[in-house]
């Protein structure tokens, strides 16, 4: 929805509280959450899902909960995004959609937490639940994937391979406890699934999409090992975008599954996820590739774009 603000990934400090607002104050070091926390809709109670839908009818038309925007100019609407907007100075965000995270962590790599981090960690500890010993393969060596691999990783798993069509990225990848690297660049589907097949003695236990891409995804599945194995599509594909693969393969045992923000629960657990990085349980510095000032943000999506970053930080 345009025109907005866009941005979901940025800490902040509160400024200000309004009404009733009971777990937060000013001075407090905060991250938006665009995927919220109420703890009272069915989603939130069910204990099955992170989900929430209690802001989702707004937040979905670019609106805060009571319908408005707090964005204009020169009197014309202006939009918020994916509930967060932080791409901006000063941003207005609902209660149960904003996590208290610990003064000491930087906001130059905290930031990160709001989305890829999570997501990827969280893929992989949350909705996967790897266990020690499992063999794992990436597909898409990004933001995302590489904080897949360090979940892969930080849950015990056995084989860690990445596969990517940038020959760069395995350098990144064996950064974060990647043990094998597939470059697939001009491979068939049937040739990039016998590699991991074979590395893995049957196929992945576990295979997560980072790539959006809906080829990717099928190969991903296929890649699963007979009889238990599951693909996890973290990617968001183009609007209209359909995933296909052959019914047989999901008859013999292999599992498809859709993950946002890692399953993880925004005010319960990206704080935790703070604790974890401050304790040198998980890696984030390195990832921050640029830092640049939001008149530069436009070469930021350019790096993004040439696959010359992995994250650029936007500083005011």
């Amino acid at each position: 929805i345009f025109p907005s603000i866009l941005g979901h990934e940025g800490p902040g400090l509160v400024r200000e509280v309004g009404e009733g607002v009971t777990s937060l104050k000013p001075g407090d070091h905060v991250i938006p959450l665009y995927t919220p926390e109420c703890g009272k809709c069915k989603t939130c109670l069910s204990g099955k899902s992170n989900l929430c839908t209690a802001i989702r009818a707004t937040q979905g038309k670019g609106l805060m909960p009571d319908g408005t925007s707090r964005f204009s100019y020169k009197g014309q609407t202006i939009y918020h995004y994916m509930g967060c907007s932080t791409f901006s100075n000063f941003t207005v965000l609902p209660e149960i959609a904003v996590a208290k995270i610990r003064e000491d962590a930087p906001f130059k790599t905290s930031c990160y937490i709001g989305c890829g981090v999570t997501t990827g960690v969280g893929a992989v500890t949350k909705t996967a639940n790897v266990q020690p010993g499992d063999n794992v393969a990436v597909f898409g060596l990004g933001g995302i994937g590489l904080n897949v691999i360090q979940g892969a990783k930080l849950a015990g798993a056995n084989k860690i391979i990445g596969v990517d069509i940038n020959p760069d990225r395995e350098e990144w990848g064996r950064k974060f406890g990647m043990t094998d690297f597939l470059n697939s660049k001009g491979m068939s589907r049937e040739d990039t699934v016998a590699k991991v097949v074979e590395l893995t003695d049957g196929g992945a236990d576990y295979t997560f999409d980072a790539t959006g891409n809906t080829e990717v995804m099928r190969t991903a599945l296929e890649a699963c090992h007979r009889g238990w194995g599951t693909s996890i599509i973290i990617g968001v594909a183009e609007a209209g975008k359909e995933i296909a693969t052959r019914p047989f393969q999901l008859v013999t045992g292999r599992n498809w599954r859709g993950t946002a923000f890692g399953g993880a629960k925004g005010r319960t657990d990206v704080p935790q996820i703070v604790d974890m990085y401050m304790e040198g349980k998980i890696q984030i510095d390195p990832m921050i590739t640029h830092v640049m000032g939001l008149e530069e943000i436009n070469t930021a999506f350019d790096l993004m774009h040439a696959g010359r970053s992995i994250r650029s930080v936007v500083v005011y």
